[in-house]
């Protein structure tokens, strides 16, 4: 169990290291195309990026399968090897959380417009405390040692995208930023619930496909978006699309599997500080003291809720 917890530790904090170095593309390609013009190519092209991958591990997992009941004698096969058709949880499962992702992703895209980046980046990891909220209701124990890492990390947030930068007044970008941490907890928590029935890149598959779609309807409805525009923002796309989508929300959901979502949030919110120390090194972004000191805060919160708890649990 604890290899496990610490393998989708590893997978999730490499999901945060995409995520955050994946920044500089994501705002290179907002100055070419709107919104949700840019959430559905990078969908599309992350699906596109997960069909053959997804191809490659069925044909392992059933070559897999065959050798395991060979070698019990039996035509029993184990669920982790098990490939085939589309399930009907991967189905229901990657819809519900591929529209939880999109308009998250949307909620967000448009937010940033109305508000300051600082403000956008702090806003929307809040959800690292609405998850265990949502946790409550849904009738989850919540480690004590966890709480109190939720509120370090928000301490780091606030030390890292806030102080010192202005009002903390809300205005309606922030508003939209706000639903957006919702949105993005909801699809953390569908992760949670549908990924130990699914397969990790199936269900990521379908989530992008469901994603792509919804925001290419909005797009079609709301905006008008130019070929030169887009050509322009391919490196961007591309970019995105396969590492920030296509590889690090399947790491995500390989991740979450059999992991509390709080924990899983808190360290995928390491994204905040990955983004901040990228600026830094590939643009030249300095970062100040409140934000360093908001970068360790954040890094010792997960240190925390990763040992703490262990060692009471082994001492009881």
């Amino acid at each position: 169990m604890k290899k496990t917890q610490l393998k989708n530790s590893i997978l999730l904090f490499l999901a945060a290291l995409i995520w955050g170095t994946a920044f500089v593309a994501q705002a290179k390609g907002a100055d070419h195309v709107p919104g949700f013009t840019f959430t559905a190519a990078r969908s599309f092209t992350g699906a596109l990026f997960l069909i053959p991958v997804a191809f490659l591990s069925e044909k392992f997992k059933k070559n897999r399968s065959v050798s395991y009941s060979k070698l019990c004698g039996t035509d029993k096969v184990m669920r982790d090897h098990m490939a085939g058709p589309l399930t009907k949880a991967e189905l229901i499962g990657g819809s519900v959380c591929g529209t939880a992702l999109a308009m998250a992703s949307n909620f967000q895209q448009i937010g940033i417009s109305h508000t300051t980046v600082a403000k956008s980046g702090f806003l929307t990891a809040l959800y690292v405390i609405i998850v265990p909220v949502i946790g409550i209701f849904l009738k989850k124990k919540i480690h004590p040692v966890i709480w109190l890492s939720v509120a370090m990390s928000i301490a780091g947030l606030y030390l890292l995208c806030l102080f010192g930068k202005g009002s903390l007044s809300f205005s309606y970008g922030d508003t939209l930023e706000i639903i957006c941490a919702l949105l993005f907890a909801v699809q953390i928590i569908s992760v949670d619930h549908y990924s130990p029935r699914c397969r990790g890149i199936i269900l990521s598959c379908v989530q992008f496909s469901v994603c792509g779609m919804e925001s290419l309807i909005l797009m079609i409805l709301f905006e008008h978006p130019d070929v030169k525009g887009l050509m322009a923002a391919l490196p961007s796309i591309l970019y995105v699309g396969i590492f920030s989508s296509g590889i690090a929300y399947t790491l995500q959901i390989l991740g979450q599997k059999n992991m509390d979502p709080t924990l899983s949030s808190l360290i995928m919110c390491l994204e905040s500080v990955i983004s901040a120390i990228s600026g830094w090194i590939i643009l030249g972004q300095k970062m100040s003291p409140s934000e360093i000191a908001g970068a360790c805060l954040m890094f010792a919160s997960i240190v925390l809720s990763q040992i703490l708890p262990a060692k009471i649990g082994n001492r009881k």
